[in-house]
This record gives structure tokens, C-alpha cells and sequence, in this order.
């Protein structure tokens, strides 16, 4: 809480309350509304704590009285004066201080302003563009700035949280070297090493399992990342995480702590985790929901029906079933009465995620099947379809007909996509954890195998043996916390053994010399009595975004990007000079 020591002011704005009346306060802020009433001045001089309503009388208030006249919105003042009761029928029920007010004495004009871009009021829509070219104006509207108080309280809750639990805070470098972990990094030239380069941390990943080596142990960071990546609402070049490690941990262990801590810190949102949190496994949550970020707020679970049309007529489903793969659907309740266009778009996003089409019936409200496949079915088929997903009247079942993973994946986004067409509710915070990825995925294009959490992601014990021999088999100690659909933060469990982690990069595709090469240091490490340990990185801005109700965590960040990855208040990225080039030995072509 703000408070006035230290500065010019006795109290802040926002304190005051009926127990002062009667004090003599000074007050100090911006001028939020100016109102002449007939003789009488009333200024809502507003702080970082709140508002208060000062009030000058000519009779009393003196050369007061004629700087009250001479102000104007977002003016810096500082008022003294004394508290008093407001008159009987002037309370103002939603403003904090609003039971009280100052009679000014004397007054001073700290600087004056300009007229602002936009006004200081909640209720103003602006648009962001102009918002972020002006944040610093941006910033002193109540509404924004609540989502910096909050994200004050959450980052020290966490702080308070870890230290309670024997956790150290150290800082790692900004300048550090490139290494192939997902993302494109920022790299630095080097002035005193020509051609060499330096890239800005994606995560600390490497240095704080080096922590561990070193017998720190207990490790965290509020840690600033950056990342060359395209943006979205969710997603900002740079950006801050909850980086925690910890040695001597098995996965158990470090999700109870991590329940803990997470439980507090939502505390100082005033919301309360039923512990222990459910835990889904990979396989499970993208088999009922289509997402390993399932959001759990509404059902519309995906349903496997490939039972139902074993002996199928229909080309379509049997040659998905004939080649291994499924039928599987949704049912979105209410939108059975959609028209046939409406419908067909659904049909064109399936084919953007990449299904070769969507098949779906419509059980209107009347008692009607419409459908243009359901004249494929037999009567027992349409039976089982309705009883699979307890279709009634007034109900759109959405089909997909390919391989688990791509029917899974077209219904997980579409099973969102209804969710909110069909605005359902969706309230609350539905927090898990999704836990037991594979520890590669294929790439396709590349024709390779990749990381899916990180190359240091430590495999199954009984699942070593398949390292090499069945890659897409080996489960992972590793563990996403998963809150409204969207991850909140993820860890593993880290490779202790060297041999270990030389044959899982191998498997990437790093050869010993490649690997040696990219990440010595690290084998180095793990060579000189590395403990077994795992962490997890927390995304503080995204959690502060879900927390505050926002929908961008720009609305979160003090001076954000936009989605270009500009800054529209200081312009960057820009050029630099000639000799700034020279100096670190490059040239722009």
C-alpha cells in the first residue's frame, strides 16, 4: 500500500477516511476533474492510492482559491487543507474516500500539462495504439494500473513463498551464447570479439541446472526472456518467467511444493486452488479434450465412435478405420438449428487445421436429422451415434474421420472455437496439471525427430532402452500447469547422467562432435557429480493476464510491443549509426 512518508505529502489520497476528520492534511497528485459550481471549486486530485475530493471556498480558501481556478486536468498539485464529513446527500458510495473531503488552505502548482492525448478515465475507450504510444499517460488510469498492483503482489508473494521454502535468488547472464532450444534467438555482435556473437536468454535453462551442479540447490529468478518468435495476445519478445530449480526432487515432490506455493499466490487474487490439483497425462487430456492446455470450464469432451461404425458404408469412415486411424466427434449443444452455411465455415476451419473434412448431423429442435452424410448411415448407426454423444433435439454433432492425433487435434480446436460461439459459461479458475509428455516429437517437414519440452528433459527410467530404438515411444518427467486453457508455466525433471543426455541429443541430431561443440559445458557439468533435479518456469505475465481478467499481456507489461514487435513510444527497433556499426565490425546490406 502506498503510503506518505518520505515525501512532501502527510497522507495520500486514497486514505483518507471519517477517522480524519478534523486533520490537517497535505496532499499531492494530478488533477483527475475540476468542476466549478457556481462560487465553489471541487478538484478530485488524484495518486496512485485512489481519489479524494478537495474543496475551495473563496472566503476561505484564499490565493488558494485562485489556483483552483487557474488548473486543468493532469496538472501535478499539492493541497493542504482539513478534513471534514461531507454534507449530508453529497456521500459518494463508490469512491473510497468518498465519506470525507479537504477544505484547501493553500495550494501549489507543481507543473502544469498539456492537454492529454486521451482523458485518465477508466470508462474512455482509446484506441492501443495511441494507449501504447502514451503509456506513461495510460498508466495512471485506475483500470490499468490495478493489474500492476496486482502484479506487484503476485511477484512478491512468490518471492516471500520461495524464500519461506529455502529457495535462493540468483541472477544468471543476459549475454550468453546461442544454442538450438526451440526458438529464434536475439544475438549481440561482440565489439571486442569480431564475427562472434552473444544471444539474449530464451529461459536460464542451462545456467540454473549449472546451479545445481554447484550445490545451490534450491534456485529461483524473476527472469527476464527473450525470444525471436511471431507475436499473438499471449506472446511478447521479451517477457518475465518464475524460473525454479531444485535438486534431490522427484516429480511428486517438486508439484506438491509447487501446489503450495501456487496456492498462496493465488490467495493474493482472492482465489482459492482445491488441492491437490487434478493431474492429466498428456495422452489422456489430448484424448478427451484435444489440447494438452485443455480448458476444463465446460465439457464437450471428444468422443470416440469408431464402434459405432465398425462395418460402415460410408467410404469416408471406413477408410479412416481400415488404415488404423478413428471417428471421433463433439456434440455442441444449442446449435443444432445452424444453417447450413454457418455449419460448412466449421467445415473449412477443419480443413485449415488440417482434417480432410468434418462430417456432421443436426439433430434440430423440431425432431429433424439433417445431414449430408447421414443417408451413409444405417439406422443402428444413427442409434449409437445418438446414444455415444446423448444427442436430444437442438444438438450439432461435429465429426472427424483421420489418424487419433489429427482427429484429436481438429476437435480440440474446434471444441474451443464452439465454446465460444455458443458463449458458453466459462468462469472460475480451472487449474491442472498435465503431466507424462513424450520426450521427442516428429517433424514432419524436417524429417527429424525434436525436443518436446527441451533436449534436457529427462526420460522414463524404464523407458531408456527405447531412447534409441523407438523414439515416439519414451515418456518424460515433465509437467505443464495448465489454468483456463492456456499454460501457465512447465518443467521437467532434468538429465543427471552425461550418457544419458549424449544419447538423447544424438537423437536430435546432434553427433558427438556437434554435441560437444553446443553443449560441452553442460556434459562437462553433468560429469563433475551433477545431482538429480527438475524445476519449472512460471509465465508471470501470462498468469497475471488471467488473473486481472485481461485478454493480452500487454495490458500487463509497463511498456509493451505491439504485435509487430515494435515500440510505438520510443520507436524502436530503429537504426544505428554508421560508426555504431563499424564498432562491432558489421555491415547492413
Amino acid at each position: 500500500m502506498l503510503d506518505a512518508r518520505y515525501s512532501i505529502r502527510s497522507h495520500v489520497a486514497g486514505s483518507l477516511r471519517p477517522e480524519h476528520a478534523g486533520q490537517t492534511v497535505t496532499v499531492a497528485g494530478w488533477v483527475h476533474r475540476r468542476r466549478d459550481h457556481g462560487g465553489l471549486v471541487f478538484i478530485d486530485l488524484r495518486d496512485r492510492s485512489g481519489l479524494v475530493q478537495c474543496v475551495f471556498d473563496p472566503d476561505t480558501s484564499g490565493p488558494a482559491f485562485v489556483v483552483a481556478e487557474e488548473v486543468r486536468s493532469e496538472w501535478v498539485v499539492a493541497f493542504t487543507g482539513t478534513v471534514r464529513m461531507r454534507p449530508e446527500g453529497t456521500v459518494n458510495p463508490d469512491l473510497a474516500t468518498g465519506q470525507v473531503e479537504v477544505v484547501v488552505a493553500s495550494a501549489e502548482v507543481l507543473n502544469t500539462s498539456g492537454t492529454p492525448p486521451f482523458e485518465v478515465d477508466s470508462a474512455i475507450e482509446t484506441d492501443e495504439a495511441l494507449r501504447l504510444k502514451y503509456r506513461y499517460i495510460d498508466l495512471r488510469r485506475p483500470e490499468v494500473l490495478e493489474a500492476f498492483v496486482l502484479r506487484d503482489r503476485i511477484t512478491q508473494r512468490f518471492r516471500k513463498s520461495l524464500e519461506h521454502r529455502g529457495f535462493m535468488e540468483v541472477e544468471t547472464p543476459i549475454l550468453g551464447r546461442s544454442t538450438p532450444e526451440g526458438a529464434r534467438d536475439f544475438i549481440v555482435p561482440s565489439r571486442l570479439s569480431p564475427g562472434a556473437f552473444y544471444a539474449l536468454p530464451q529461459s536460464p535453462q542451462l545456467f540454473k541446472q549449472l546451479l545445481m551442479v554447484g550445490g545451490i540447490e534450491r534456485y529461483y529468478q524473476i527472469a527476464r526472456c527473450f525470444r525471436d518468435e511471431d507475436l499473438r495476445a499471449d506472446r511478447q519478445p521479451e517477457f518475465t518467467q518464475i524460473d525454479i530449480e531444485m535438486s534431490f526432487v522427484r516429480q511428486d515432490d517438486l508439484l506438491q511444493m509447487m501446489e503450495e506455493v501456487m496456492d498462496e499466490v493465488m490467495h493474493e487474487a482472492g482465489v482459492h486452488l482445491d488441492l491437490p490439483l487434478a493431474r492429466l497425462t498428456y495422452a489422456e487430456a489430448m484424448d478427451r479434450y484435444g489440447s494438452d492446455r485443455p480448458d476444463l470450464r465446460f465439457g464437450m469432451e471428444l468422443t470416440d465412435v469408431s464402434g459405432v461404425f465398425t462395418a460402415s458404408q460410408f467410404k469416408v469412415f471406413a477408410d479412416a478405420l481400415g488404415s488404423g486411424g478413428v471417428v471421433k466427434g463433439i456434440a455442441a449443444r444449442g446449435a443444432g438449428d445452424w444453417s447450413r452455411g454457418r455449419i460448412d465455415a466449421l467445415n473449412q476451419d477443419a480443413l485449415d487445421a488440417g482434417a480432410k473434412g468434418l462430417a456432421w448431423v443436426a439433430f434440430t429442435s423440431t425432431g429433424e436429422v439433417r445431414s449430408p452424410v447421414a443417408k451413409f448411415f444405417t439406422a443402428d448407426e444413427l442409434a449409437g451415434l445418438r446414444e455415444a454423444f446423448a444427442a436430444e433435439p437442438g444438438d450439432l454433432v461435429l465429426m472427424i474421420a483421420d489418424a487419433r492425433e489429427v482427429a484429436n487435434e481438429v476437435l480440440g480446436m474446434l471444441r474451443v472455437k464452439m465454446a465460444e460461439e455458443l458463449e458458453l459459461p466459462r468462469e472460475g479458475f480451472a487449474t491442472l496439471w498435465v503431466v507424462d509428455f513424450p520426450l521427442f516429437k516428429w517433424d514432419a517437414e524436417e524429417k527429424r525427430w525434436d525436443a518436446n519440452h527441451h533436449p534436457f528433459t529427462r526420460p522414463f527410467d524404464d523407458h531408456l532402452g527405447l531412447i534409441e530404438s523407438d523414439p515416439g515411444a519414451v515418456l518424460s518427467y515433465s509437467y505443464d500447469l495448465v489454468m483456463n486453457g492456456l499454460e501457465i508455466g512447465g518443467g521437467t525433471l532434468r538429465i543427471h547422467d552425461v550418457e544419458v543426455q549424449r544419447r538423447v541429443l544424438s537423437v536430435l541430431g546432434h553427433g558427438e562432435q556437434d554435441a560437444t561443440d553446443q553443449f560441452g559445458f553442460l556434459l562437462e557439468a553433468l560429469s563433475l557429480g551433477a545431482p538429480p533435479h527438475g524445476g519449472i518456469a512460471l509465465g508471470l505475465d501470462r498468469l497475471v493476464m488471467v488473473l486481472a481478467g485481461k485478454h493480452s499481456i500487454r495490458d500487463v507489461i509497463a511498456f509493451p510491443k505491439t504485435s509487430s514487435g515494435a515500440c510505438p513510444l520510443t520507436g524502436a527497433p530503429d537504426t544505428v549509426s554508421a560508426r555504431q556499426l563499424r564498432d562491432v565490425h558489421l555491415k547492413v546490406d
